[in-house]
């Protein structure tokens, strides 16, 4: 952008200095601290315009000096940098068994976070549970609470805008009631946005974890039930409704009863199916993969079967989406060291589409640090947007 050409009308004047102050902070904390100079041979503002916009954001708490460059010759230059404390973005995972919390600051550094127990027997106490759990977090933060500038929500089902509840959280007993995110937002006292947990898994593991670079992937997300979360071109494709990835709603004919894929897929299938290969006892999805790491006959074929539906699983999404990658996480992808193969044995016998298959590498903080990145993008627009109209 170039500043040589400015418009006479006073509101003109001041969203050139807005859209000049914006692009300085954007190239600071895209890429990190610079000089004055620096910053006009990179975006073509002259040098007085890029000091009074740096002395704008400085007054502002946006930028701030941090340190000097001395060059072989001429003066010491003063290096700025963006102040990643001038705000706040609060990342919340609901989860049947955890509820996971952190707190990152504008350079997307996690400062504080707690990981608790969901204990809570009623919806309403959850709800309630979020908020002082949440309140907690941003007090161990050490920051001002009232620069939270925006919150995210990752929750099993899809979120309706219009009648504010949750929809097909089918292992969140009452979690579809209406109001309890109104109630959360209440009691935060920050605006606060809700998406599907395996959409912001996937869009953690591409800003944090494997995806990176990836131009369409899938994350499959493989535990209590079954989702699945599509990034393309860095954003995420959700549908017209919100309900683009929940897989696990399609029909599985694998079997003599009617089931859906959550139902033939999910970690309660490896335990029915290790049962029925004849272990005993209390069994977990974890308990089975251990036992078949030590080669224990029924866990194997359990394990097996499970990385064969998967395969379905895979097949279905690379006919629809063609991905250059599929991610596995969840409780269930945790394992992967068992289920790659079967899984690309039986994916080579069911389609000529092949997608790259790899565990995630965020494991259980996918769907956090998803909450965190979007949570992120628009807090940076509103501390921004507070300065910008001040």
């Amino acid at each position: 952008m170039s500043d040589s050409v400015v418009a006479d009308q006073p509101w003109n004047r001041q969203r050139l200095r807005s859209a000049n102050e914006r692009l300085l902070l954007d190239r600071l904390r895209n890429h990190g601290p610079a000089s004055r100079a620096q910053l006009a041979r990179e975006t073509g503002l002259s040098k007085p315009t890029v000091s009074s916009a740096l002395a704008a954001l400085e007054d502002a708490g946006l930028v701030h000096e941090a340190g000097t460059l001395a060059p072989e010759r001429g003066r010491v230059a003063v290096l700025y940098a963006a102040d990643p404390a001038a705000g706040y973005a609060l990342g919340i995972d609901i989860g049947r068994s955890w509820l996971r919390i952190a707190v990152a600051d504008l350079d997307g550094q996690v400062v504080s976070r707690s990981d608790v127990r969901n204990r809570a027997r009623t919806s309403g106490a959850m709800a309630d549970l979020v908020v002082a759990t949440a309140q907690r977090v941003v007090a161990g933060s050490g920051g001002d609470p009232a620069a939270v500038a925006h919150a995210v929500v990752g929750t099993p089902g899809v979120y309706d805008e219009e009648q504010r509840r949750v929809k097909y959280a089918m292992h969140l007993p009452g979690w579809g009631r209406a109001g309890l995110f109104d109630r959360m937002r209440e009691g935060l006292g920050v605006p606060l946005e809700v998406h599907n947990d395996a959409n912001l898994a996937a869009l953690g593991e591409y800003t944090y974890g494997v995806g990176a670079g990836s131009r369409l992937f899938a994350y499959l997300m493989i535990g209590t039930g079954l989702g699945m979360g599509v990034v393309s071109e860095g954003r995420l494709f959700t549908g017209a409704h919100g309900g683009a990835g929940e897989i696990g709603f399609l029909p599985w004919a694998g079997s003599p009863r009617p089931r859906t894929l959550e139902d033939a897929v999910s970690g309660e299938a490896v335990v029915e199916s290790a049962r029925s290969f004849g272990m005993t006892g209390q069994l977990t999805a974890k308990a089975v993969f251990d036992a078949a790491r030590s080669g224990q006959p029924a866990a194997v074929k359990a394990v097996r079967l499970e990385g064969e539906r998967i395969a379905h699983t895979v097949a279905a999404a690379a006919a629809v989406l063609d991905p250059d990658l599929v991610v596995l996480g969840g409780g269930v992808g945790h394992s992967v060291d068992l289920l790659l193969r079967p899984v690309q044995e039986t994916l080579r016998a069911l389609t000529p589409l092949r997608p790259k298959i790899v565990p995630g590498r965020l494991g259980e903080d996918a769907v956090l640090m998803g909450a965190v990145a979007t949570a992120l993008s628009t807090a940076r627009e509103v501390v921004f947007d507070r300065h910008a109209t001040a």
